[in-house]
């Protein structure tokens, strides 16, 4: 197909599915199966198997003729990490039963990684899966969980065997995070907000159909997450009218009295690496359009942070005492984060979060440093033994 075509194919769908007119879950149901939702998807899941660089097009075309979206801030978590491990590693039962729902935002997910003493050491996974017949039965914790409050479903990583070494004995899974024996409790952040929660899992039950790969092979499927979650993060447009230093830019244009020639340097160097971030970010999503995410978003990911951060600071340090102010101290839980629809304070203070969520800066440095540089590994003593027998 070409882009004529696609175009040709947006039209003729609109034409018949009107968006004035049809339900908006009907709508977005009608899109999928005429693969216009991801149309870098293989067919029959919601896409056209054509290149991902497309997508944009095919957004724009909906957007101009007032068509719904998909809800994708309160489904960052689905639409960004859940539906490419899901493609990439998933079985066909699970494809066809999970990626409509989850596109159309019928069913929102979250993630359920991170625990108290399992963070940025995630291979230390406590939460544990015990098999029962055709079902599994989880207890355990997990925190710095986004979005469970609204969240249907959940990828989970679990330990399944704690006699071996701890990469070795993690499964992994798609739980129903609605159901009797699962509790969601805020945390607050440094905003006020608690878009972030602790999730308490007692004799909750998995099917054993909703397994990913074999069990023991969830440290696998997990690192196809963590390299989409990472590229997802990495590729947020830091540089465009609609990212952070849109909106330094719009405040130098209204007033120009602050602009300074240190300020205007920092602006641009800043603007470059964004650019180069975005420019990579292109790339590695084709590369996990065909489901091959690498350790390449890790160095992504590394970048959005500190541009984020940097920019926020700057922004700060330019508005002076006006900076410092803070609208709005009241405890919400957001379907989404907002940095430009909020004030200079609350984008300063949740950029110090992006180099912790996804993986810590530290982390991700030796990822690249061991898995793209080739730099000898870092000394693990707890590698090769029983997770059981490893002191926590």
């Amino acid at each position: 197909m070409t882009r004529e075509e696609l175009h040709r194919a947006v039209a003729e769908f609109l034409a018949v599915t009107d968006p004035a007119t049809t339900d908006r879950r009907e709508f977005l149901r009608a899109r999928f199966d005429a693969g216009l939702a991801w149309v870098y998807y293989p067919v029959g899941l919601g896409g056209l198997g054509l290149p991902r660089e497309w997508q944009g097009e095919v957004d724009r075309l909906f957007a101009e003729a007032g068509a719904p979206d998909n809800n994708p801030g309160a489904n960052t978590i689905g639409l960004g990490m859940a539906a490419p491990t899901i493609l990439a590693c998933g079985t066909e039962e699970q494809q066809r039963r999970f990626l409509r729902p989850l596109w159309t935002g019928e069913e929102i997910w979250c993630q359920l990684f991170s625990e108290p003493g399992a963070g940025s050491d995630l291979a230390n996974v406590g939460t544990r899966a015990v098999r029962d017949g055709d079902e599994w039965v989880v207890d355990g914790q997990k925190v710095w969980t986004s979005s469970a409050h609204l969240a249907h479903f959940a990828i989970l990583l679990a330990r399944t065997d704690p006699g071996i070494p701890k990469h070795r004995g993690l499964t992994f899974f798609l739980i129903d995070v609605t159901q009797p024996g699962v509790e969601v409790r805020p945390l607050r952040q440094i905003t006020g907000e608690a878009e972030f929660n602790e999730v308490f899992l007692t004799e909750a039950r998995v099917p054993d159909t909703q397994r990913v790969s074999g069990e023991g092979d969830g440290w696998r499927v997990a690192n196809t997450t963590l390299n989409t979650e990472r590229v997802a993060i990495g590729g947020k447009d830091t540089a465009r009218e609609a990212g952070m230093i849109g909106v330094v830019s719009r405040t130098w244009r209204d007033e120009p009295e602050l602009r300074t020639p240190e300020l205007h340097d920092r602006l641009l160097r800043l603007w470059v690496e964004a650019e180069v971030a975005r420019q990579t970010g292109m790339r590695l999503r084709q590369k996990l359009a065909k489901g091959m995410p690498g350790p390449e978003g890790s160095a992504m990911k590394l970048i959005f942070a500190r541009v984020a951060q940097q920019l926020s600071g700057l922004e700060v340090e330019m508005l002076g005492e006006r900076g410092l102010r803070y609208a709005d101290w009241t405890m919400v839980r957001p379907d989404h984060v907002d940095f430009t629809g909020r004030d200079a304070g609350y984008r300063y203070l949740r950029a110090k979060g992006n180099s912790i969520e996804g993986g810590t800066s530290e982390i991700l440095r030796n990822i690249v440093a061991e898995r793209i540089l080739g730099l000898p590994a870092e000394a693990r003593t707890d590698k090769d033994r029983p997770w059981k027998d490893v002191a926590r």
